[in-house]
């Protein structure tokens, strides 16, 4: 990923010059350099703004399928990238709380420190992507790639791979928590079908959670595509702490890079070609950084306009999302049998104007953080699969150490509003059901706070800080309603949320958090679709020579999907495109 402030490379290449010079080492960036150095005849350089934990280097917190402990460690995210969440409106006499949005910076991105989902989405997501301009990404096209990538251990036949790089795992049921199997129950009571397999059946239920993971070890794409055969390639060359600055120009065709080391000392590497995999936020960025964006936008903080593409940094989406949560009765708590946190999910559709089928989802979470206080809590999280709200990612200065300023824009649809709403009232009576008497109690909203997050990052002084607080919960049932009231819901209870639409409504405006979804800021399009960036066939920046765009940034929307898998699906797809030399 492009970065201002970064470490020198770990070592240099051999040369300064490559046939093809990835940005960005994540999900996507990993999978190109495999495949496109899989040719010895072909000289690649990866280049990662992080820091590079090579396979068989990794701390246990990388390899732990649990999550909690590697996503909240600040020194796997970017220090600083400011962010909008609720929208901002140019007459308003003030704008919104600025935030932070967290996103990786090491190699592997997301797969890294994510929660492992492995969610393809649904048929329909590629069939629209096709319908909005995205010619040969409808479900048929991708699900080649989808089963290209995967190793399923659970399910095999036509719509699973058995042999790719990623290993798809989901936790046997014997080894579910009492309040994971109370929850399925809660939901067949409600009337969702169970579908057994969410990759393989597209309708609305509950599933077993399909993850990246072997049942005992994460598995970015840091290891599976870049273990230790890939790097002895000769021709491969990886870069690791390495800021990209901006890339070079001959006319109106890319030449490559330029980077600067920990020594603020610039170099320059040339390139047939450059494809950015820097993800949504970085990937519009680097582009208009680089003279490629909204001329006018361009102009007014000084930048030379090499190409005028007004839909780069624009379209920009997330699933924002909205959780209750509740105390766990000591019987129904995770124990031993899994290190998995999240084994339940649903796919559900809204039914409020506006809605698309299955544009909801939902994860029933068994521990919500790794310290003594996280596994007294269980947590309810709905998301909107299918957002109508759009945001945007703009430079905020020419000044290249200034990091772009991500608008989300979270609910700026009322339909997104009326969505989430009535979804607070769906988890509440879940929460609620006969199914989950006796396994969770004092119901309430939780917010995703700076409280909360400090409270993640692993480490002994939250331990110290949540385990007396723990063990007065579960010894002093006195204190669990002001506890979950006062350091849970910020000072509201259940009731007074469920009072009416209105308050319900206020409240998600003002809490919905994302799920480290960003896409859609250099969508794919046809070359007469102004707002498009991206030759779909080719991954080519429409307009520019030499240049392609492969991340989640290409998505025409998002889709019904955690969105890892999705993207390693385009890398996979899209590195076959490059191959074959597509314009």
């Amino acid at each position: 990923m492009p970065s201002e402030a970064a470490a020198g490379p770990e070592k240099g290449p051999a040369s300064d010059a490559f046939d093809i010079v990835i940005v960005g080492g994540g999900s996507s960036g990993c999978v190109l350099a495999n495949r496109l150095s899989a040719d010895p005849r072909r000289r690649v350089l990866l280049i990662e703004a992080g820091r590079d934990i090579k396979p068989g280097e990794e701390t246990p917190a990388m390899l732990d399928i649990y999550p909690g402990r590697v996503a909240f460690d600040p020194a796997n995210h970017w220090p600083a990238l400011p962010a909008y969440f609720r929208p901002v409106a140019h007459n308003a006499p003030e704008r919104p709380p600025l935030g932070r949005y967290e996103q990786p910076r090491l190699m592997g991105g997301g797969s890294s420190i994510n929660g492992q989902v492995a969610n393809r989405g649904t048929p329909d997501d590629y069939d629209e992507w096709e319908r909005l301009g995205a010619t040969g990404w409808n479900w048929q096209s991708v699900l080649p790639y989808f089963r290209k990538l995967e190793r399923d251990l659970d399910y095999g036949g036509p719509l699973h791979g058995d042999s790719g790089p990623i290993p798809i795992h989901r936790v046997p049921r014997e080894r579910w928590p009492a309040f994971s199997l109370a929850a399925e129950a809660a939901l067949e009571a409600a009337g969702f079908a169970a579908l057994g397999d969410q990759n393989g059946r597209f309708e609305d239920g509950h599933f077993p959670m399909t993850l990246s993971n072997d049942g005992v070890h994460r598995v970015s794409t840091a290891r599976a595509y870049l273990d230790r055969e890939t790097r002895r390639r000769p021709n491969l060359v990886v870069m690791a702490d390495a800021a990209v600055t901006g890339l070079l120009w001959q006319d109106r065709c890319v030449a490559g890079v330029a980077i600067r080391g920990a020594d603020g000392v610039a170099r320059s590497i040339k390139a047939r070609e450059t494809i950015i995999a820097a993800g949504a936020i970085h990937s519009p960025a680097l582009l208009m950084k680089s003279g490629v964006g909204p001329a006018a936008d361009l102009r007014r903080l000084g930048l030379p306009v090499v190409h005028d593409l007004a839909g780069v940094g624009q379209n920009l989406q997330e699933h924002p999302g909205i959780s209750l949560s509740a105390y766990l009765a000591r019987a129904a708590r995770l124990r031993g049998t899994t290190r998995r946190h999240i084994h339940l999910g649903l796919r559900y559709s809204s039914g409020c104007a506006g809605g698309l089928p299955s544009d909801m989802y939902m994860m029933v979470v068994a521990k919500s953080a790794w310290h003594p206080l996280g596994r007294q809590i269980a947590t309810l999280l709905s998301w909107i699969n299918k957002p109508h709200a759009r945001g945007s990612v703009t430079l905020q200065s020419a000044d290249l150490s200034v990091p772009p300023l991500a608008a989300f824009n979270h609910l700026a649809d009322i339909r997104d509003v009326t969505r989430l709403t009535a979804s607070v009232r769906f988890m509440a009576r879940l929460l609620a059901c006969e199914a989950l008497a006796g396994h969770v109690a004092h119901a309430s909203p939780s917010r995703y706070s700076g409280f909360a997050k400090a409270l993640g990052r692993y480490g002994l002084r939250n331990f110290l800080l949540t385990a007396p607080a723990a063990v007065a919960l579960d010894v002093l049932p006195f204190l669990r309603a002001p506890f979950f009231r006062h350091f849970v819901a910020g000072g509201m209870s259940l009731a007074d949320l469920l009072a009416s639409d209105e308050a319900i409504a206020a409240y998600v405006r003002d809490n919905a958090f994302g799920q480290w979804h960003a896409c859609g800021t250099c969508r794919m399009g046809s070359a007469g679709d102004r707002e498009a960036v991206i030759n779909p066939v080719s991954g080519r920046v429409h307009g520019v020579g030499g240049l392609r765009v492969i991340d989640a940034s290409l998505m025409p929307t998002a889709p019904r999907a955690n969105l890892n898998i999705p993207v390693i699906m385009m890398a996979e797809r899209l590195a076959d495109a490059v191959i074959a030399g597509s314009d």
